[in-house]
């Protein structure tokens, strides 16, 4: 069913169970209340739901104060309007105040290309990365998404969970497992590369693999699910066995995940090569998140294409 509805609307279901153990939390909508699936929360728990309307930065100021507080609260709209349009309030009440406030950011990267220019983002991550004090999570799937949920509430610091893809949303984790902030996990494993994703690029990546495989390419693919803090352990590991080593994200190749695993390999003593494949800092002309991963090398084939290029 989670896969089915996609991240947004299994993030409102998912808060709305967890509601009913937690009473100091509170949401703040910017006016995404049906967006985000929490329709149901609203008219179920109204006293812990605050429509803000289209203020997004003042929803941030509401969120710092209900914070101060001791409130856990939950603040969600698209995630440019999350991330890029509040940038100064995250930055003072979040970062340097330190001020905790779970940040959901709504159809991040490429998912929501058919509206044009509005709704798109990919420089949430590279933004937010260089604020003090906040955690940056990208789920896989719909499973990831409530898990991240569920430990960024615990957080003692702010947390921004960067939900991407739509409706029919691949299933990466078919069975439960062991979720832990800044601890990546290695989905498959091969000692001729290894794809580094999150997101949807890690179904993107598994594909990839299995196909690589049958040509006798054995490529490893790590779920980078936490951006901040990095997982530089398994970074170390992969680049003292690999010579290639590929980063997949659907975001601008600088400030994302690539640069946050080429800032690790720039302290290590090590010959190992990084190829960033993601949004090659620029934006396209609008269409469907498909045709844009795919105008972007990050389709299945293209993934594919490229591996076997520096692999082979």
């Amino acid at each position: 069913t989670w896969s089915l509805i996609g991240s947004r609307a299994t993030f409102g279901m998912a808060l709305l169970e967890i509601s009913k153990d937690m009473k100091d939390l509170i949401v703040l909508s910017g006016d995404v209340s049906t967006s985000a699936g929490l329709d149901r929360f609203r008219k179920l728990q109204p006293e812990k739901y605050v429509e803000m309307g289209i203020s997004e930065q003042n929803m941030i100021g509401v969120a710092t104060g209900l914070s101060a507080e001791k409130f856990n609260v939950v603040t969600t709209t698209f995630a440019p309007f999350q991330t890029i349009r509040c940038c100064e309030q995250i930055k003072i009440n979040l970062g340097y105040m330190k001020h905790k406030v779970t940040l959901v950011g709504l159809a991040s990267g490429l998912a929501l290309g058919n509206l044009g220019f509005t709704h798109c983002c990919i420089e949430d991550v590279g933004i937010l990365r260089t604020i003090p004090n906040i955690t940056i999570l990208s789920p896989a799937d719909c499973l990831e998404t409530v898990k991240c949920l569920q430990y960024a509430l615990k957080c003692k610091n702010s947390v921004y969970i960067r939900l991407t893809g739509t409706s029919n949303n691949p299933i990466v984790n078919n069975v439960d497992y062991k979720f832990e902030i800044g601890k990546a996990i290695e989905l498959k494993e091969g000692n001729d590369g290894t794809f580094f994703c999150n997101g949807p690029l890690v179904k993107n990546c598994l594909e990839a693999a299995k196909i690589l495989e049958n040509e006798n390419i054995k490529i490893s693919v790590v779920n980078m699910h936490t951006i901040k803090p990095i997982d530089a352990h398994i970074i170390r590991q992969k680049i003292k066995i690999n010579n290639i080593i590929f980063s997949a994200e659907e975001h601008n190749i600088i400030g994302g995940l690539g640069s946050a695993i080429s800032e690790v390999m720039s302290s290590e003593k090590s010959d190992c090569k990084l190829i960033r494949l993601g949004i090659n800092d620029y934006y396209p002309k609008g269409g469907n998140q498909n045709y844009l991963q795919d105008l972007n090398g990050l389709s299945v084939e293209k993934l594919v294409n490229t591996a076997k290029k520096y692999l082979s």
